[in-house]
C-alpha cells in the first residue's frame, strides 16, 4: 500500500509501471527532485486548466501539441493521472472530497485529458 502523503506523480509511477517509460531520464523515486518538479507542472498545468476553463482547447494547446507529437505520450496516461490526482485529493481531503466534489473533478479532469489527447485523432 502507498504511503498517503504520495502525491500523484508518485502514485503514477508506482501504480502504473508503464508511465515510467516517458520519464527515462528522470529519478522516479517518490519525493525526488524530479517527480516533484514534474508534479508541479502538472499542477500548474491544471491551474491553466482553470483559468481557460470556458475554452480549454484555447488554453492547452500548447501542452496538447507537445503530448501529441513531441512526446508521443499515450492518450490512455491522461486518464490514469486523473485517477491518481483524485486519489491524492480524497485521501488529504476527506471531509471535503464528498462525491458531488469528486463527480466535478472528474468531470473537469476528463474535459482537461479530452482536451490533450485530441491532437491524437
Amino acid at each position: 500500500m502507498l504511503p498517503r502523503n504520495r502525491p500523484a506523480t508518485s502514485k503514477l509511477f508506482a501504480c502504473f509501471g508503464q508511465t515510467r517509460t516517458y520519464f527515462s531520464h528522470f529519478d522516479l523515486s517518490p519525493g525526488s527532485a524530479d517527480v516533484k518538479r514534474h508534479g508541479g507542472k502538472v499542477l500548474s498545468a491544471i491551474g491553466e486548466a482553470a483559468k481557460h476553463i470556458d475554452d480549454l482547447d484555447m488554453g492547452l494547446s500548447k501542452l496538447s501539441d507537445l503530448h501529441a507529437y513531441n512526446l508521443r505520450v499515450d492518450p490512455g496516461n491522461f486518464q490514469l493521472l486523473s485517477h491518481c490526482i483524485q486519489t491524492v485529493l480524497a485521501a488529504h481531503f476527506p471531509a471535503d472530497f464528498t462525491p458531488q466534489a469528486q463527480a466535478a473533478w472528474d468531470k473537469f479532469l476528463a474535459a482537461v485529458s479530452g482536451v490533450l489527447t485530441s491532437k491524437y485523432r
